[in-house]
């Protein structure tokens, strides 16, 4: 729990940090690129290659590919079309998603999670009644993709890392999940990335540097390492606890006038949805004697 509670006052900062200086400024493709890299860079100093089956190796990198990589894309792609305190409230639907997930492994389907969602829906569309736009709505689908490859990447690095050889330590082989994620972030960034759009500041470059090195290199490592040692349940939630205290620091540092009572009754309503997604859930599990 320590590593999760960690990593998630470390990205806190990470929202806020983007919207303020990268977000329109730094072309998204090269800023998801940059971080890549740097974090690749961190953990290809450890990195044991003959430790390794080539089929774990393979796993290790499609998960980075899916958590990070594809997952960076679409993050950074929302922040062109929402506010920051709008992306962090999106991000509350990542437990439903973990818990579909795990659901879909065992071979089962739960249809309340549809009530759920909707009700979430509804949460996502009072926080901006007054100016919903199709950029709005866009904004709040690229958010669930990167929320279900977050979630898809978690749900299956906790399932790999049993398999992993004990003899080998996580750090000497995850250099393989920033270099999963390197084999989607240089295609985008080849294919859609706008070179006149570089970093132009030492500040800019500071705040890449530091996303880099730590909010993805060290902050990703700590977090699955985390993810390996708690349950689902436990998993589930902290996933959440990032909603409040990165809302705290943006509302707190840079957007002080953003529209607060109007967050709260939207963000409230999010919260309901995963409150009752939680009792349900507590109590299904209750009545088939699961603890």
């Amino acid at each position: 729990m320590g590593y999760l509670v960690g990593v998630t006052t470390l990205w806190a900062f990470s929202f806020s940090l983007i919207g303020a200086y990268l977000s329109g400024q730094v072309d998204s493709y090269f800023a998801v690129l940059t971080r890549i890299v740097l974090a690749a860079l961190v953990f290809l100093i450890w990195l044991r290659p003959r430790r390794l089956p080539l089929g774990h190796v393979l796993g290790l990198m499609a998960i980075g590919a899916i958590q990070l990589g594809a997952m960076y894309i679409g993050f950074y792609q929302s922040f062109l079309l929402l506010s920051v305190p709008e992306v962090l409230l999106f991000t509350i639907f990542t437990p439903l998603y973990i818990t579909l997930i795990d659901d879909i492994l065992k071979g089962r389907f739960t249809p309340f999670y549809l009530l759920t969602a909707a009700l979430a829906v509804l949460g996502a569309a009072v926080i901006r009644y007054a100016n919903i736009s199709d950029a709005y709505w866009a904004g709040f689908l690229v958010v669930q993709s990167s929320n279900l490859c977050f979630a898809v990447g978690q749900v299956a690095y906790r399932h790999l890392a049993p398999r992993l050889p004990r003899e080998v330590a996580h750090r000497h082989v995850f250099g393989w999940f920033y270099l999963g994620a390197l084999c989607v972030a240089l295609p985008a960034f080849w294919l859609f990335g706008d070179i006149t759009a570089l970093p132009t500041t030492s500040l800019q470059w500071g705040v890449l540097v530091w996303l880099g090195v730590v909010a993805s290199g060290l902050g990703y490592f700590l977090w699955n390492k985390g993810a390996c040692r708690v349950d689902a349940g436990t998993l589930a939630i902290m996933n959440n606890a990032l909603v409040p205290a990165g809302l705290l620091v943006n509302l707190l540092i840079w957007n002080r006038d953003a529209d607060v009572p109007r967050l709260v009754l939207g963000g409230g309503i999010l919260l309901a949805s995963l409150l009752i997604n939680t009792w349900w859930r507590r109590r299904h599990q209750a009545s088939l004697g699961i603890a």
